[in-house]
């Protein structure tokens, strides 16, 4: 467990992952979770279930209750599943949460996110997205505050790689 409580953003595409590790990342650390899609407006959620891309206008307002909810959180750690693709989005929420916040990038191969997502039951984002997602990824650079870890070994490796490299 970290010495003092962070708030942990678990970033990636469609199928990396995000839900799974953000949750036993939380569990890990004590912290409560908190799933990215449940900050969606319903107009997001009718526009991605039809195959829609979001557009930049659409992410604003989530964005803005994904920092809220870590703000709110005041100085205890939080986790949240969110998939950040854009640097801009993560400086949004990181102003918004107006504290440190550490991202966890999830890569994995492209063969693995289509498998995940062939996979996937229930989910409202369709795997038509993927490939918009992709195209609008920005990997974390340098100068952010993230690291980055593959999600192709066994969830607990994958959990226990990002609590090493937090420590």
């Amino acid at each position: 467990m970290p010495s003092t409580a962070r708030a942990i953003v678990v970033m990636g595409v469609a199928g990396s992952g995000k839900t799974s590790v953000g949750e036993k990342l939380a569990a890990e650390f004590g912290y409560p979770f908190r799933d990215a899609d449940e900050f969606h407006p319903a107009a997001n959620i009718a526009k991605m279930s039809a195959g829609i891309p979001l557009v930049d206008a659409d992410r604003w307002p989530w964005l803005d209750a994904i920092g809220t909810a870590i703000h709110d959180a005041g100085t205890g750690g939080i986790v949240i599943a969110c998939s950040a693709l854009k640097r801009i989005y993560r400086e949004r929420i990181v102003a918004r949460a107006g504290r440190p916040v550490t991202f966890v990038f999830l890569d994995a191969s492209l063969q693995t996110l289509r498998e995940r997502i062939g996979h996937r039951r229930g989910h409202f984002m369709p795997p038509s997205l993927l490939d918009s997602q992709l195209a609008t990824l920005e990997r974390p650079a340098p100068d952010e505050h993230a690291i980055t870890v593959s999600v192709e070994p066994p969830l607990d490796q994958v959990v226990a790689s990002v609590v090493a490299q937090l420590a």
